[in-house]
């Protein structure tokens, strides 16, 4: 991929993902798979006025190394460095850049139970920062090519054509163009005024019904707004974009009021490993049922790593014409196949989804009906079949989604 394309990406990152200001400290973490990539991302950082930038490498043969040989009780032991380390984040709030680029299976066949367990008895000492932080700081997710990833989507071309024709799947569907960051500023009003328009009909319900066998119904917090495209940090009001890319309207649902069955139409990536055609039964808001089959044990064990990880902590609508769905590739990665479709997160909402989240503590954002969990995992759900209608506090029935397009 020619240098001048990738550093127009790099920009992108540093000035419209998470916006970099004069004097902020800024943490890439990535895998191994495209250093060159990362050289120029840390530079655009610098250009844009970080004040110190720090790239944290992480390669997954490493992390099955270590789930396989240390104990349970290594695994969950948070050692004070990195206690005193997640106090400076949460102190200085630093800028947070996420690239994807791992293998899909990368992490099959590890000991996903034990992994499990460290992670519940680590969650209670790093969660106090966390909660400190929510909101409070610029991040983004972001993607390059991993050569296994490349060949999973592109299994018949040589390595290295595989990772340039990933290359291309990114880029595009990122939207980098001869000036990216101004078409991220169409798309971010572009996504607005959907979301100004969701808002203004005072949604208490949504239904779902597909020709799959969905049919489900999620209720809405009436304190609850849309969102999608851009966010602005809660302390500093500074402008970013979380997810390049993304297509999404999301809020966070009542915690507690979703009845009947959904399907999912696209594998899920998690944990280093695909859950395949699925499906998740709703009662009084909690999947009470999950059937897939592939890795079934795999998606029981997720719906049960604490209270919360069974009741819904997002809902987003995504056409099925977006760029992402139109490429007509399944990309094996929640960043981008989340934003091919509509999709439910489980787990972990939103607190930022709460009108006038700004003046009121994360308590209170989470006492209105924000789902509280250790995790946060997006499954996908849209197609072609799949409708939407918004039930309003008024009890008139609003069609948002027919045949997976926007009805408006």
């Amino acid at each position: 991929m020619k240098q001048t394309i990738l550093r127009k990406y790099a920009r992108l990152i540093a000035r419209s993902g998470v916006n970099v200001q004069k004097g902020q400290d800024v943490i890439i973490q990535c895998a191994l798979d495209q250093p060159k990539f990362v050289e120029l991302l840390v530079d655009e950082c610098y250009k844009a006025g970080a004040r110190k930038v720090r790239v944290e490498f992480s390669y997954q043969p490493l992390g099955k190394l270590h789930v396989r040989h240390q104990s349970v009780s290594t695994l969950s032991k948070v050692e004070d460095w990195e206690l005193a380390r997640l106090e400076h984040y949460a102190e200085t709030l630093p800028c947070m850049i996420h690239l994807v680029s791992d293998d899909p299976d990368g992490l099959k066949g590890m000991n996903q139970q034990k992994l499990a367990k460290a992670s519940l008895r680590r969650y209670p000492l790093v969660k106090p920062y966390h909660d400190r932080m929510e909101s409070r700081y610029q991040w983004c997710v972001a993607a390059v090519p991993g050569a296994a990833w490349a060949k999973k989507l592109f299994p018949e071309l040589t390595k290295a054509r595989a990772i340039e024709k990933l290359w291309e799947a990114i880029l595009f569907t990122s939207r980098v163009t001869d000036d990216p960051v101004a078409e991220w500023e169409a798309h971010d009003r572009a996504l607005a005024s959907r979301c100004e328009y969701l808002n203004s009909l005072h949604i208490a319900e949504l239904r779902y019904r597909g020709d799959n066998g969905t049919d489900l119904r999620v209720g809405l917090i009436p304190e609850a707004v849309f969102k999608g495209g851009g966010d602005r940090a809660k302390d500093s009001g500074i402008f970013f974009n979380p997810n390049l890319p993304t297509e999404e309207c999301f809020t966070s649902p009542m915690r507690g009021k979703a009845e009947g069955i959904v399907y999912a139409t696209k594998p899920l990536s998690y944990q280093g490993q695909l859950i395949e055609n699925f499906s998740v039964r709703f009662e009084n808001g909690r999947a009470v049922e999950v059937r897939a089959a592939k890795n079934q044990a795999l998606l029981e064990q997720m719906v049960a790593m604490d209270e919360g990880a069974s009741y819904l902590g997002e809902c987003a609508i995504v056409p099925v014409d977006s760029p992402i769905s139109e490429s007509g590739l399944l990309f094996y990665s929640t960043l981008f196949d989340e934003n091919a479709a509509c999709h439910l997160a489980l787990g972990r909402g939103f607190s930022d989804t709460i009108r006038g989240y700004e003046d009121k503590s994360l308590a209170e954002c989470r006492a209105l009906g924000i789902n509280e969990s250790m995790i946060h995992v997006d499954f996908m759900i849209g197609y072609e079949g799949l409708d939407i209608d918004a039930v309003t506090r008024d009890g008139e029935t609003v069609p948002i989604l027919r045949r997976g397009k926007w009805a408006f």
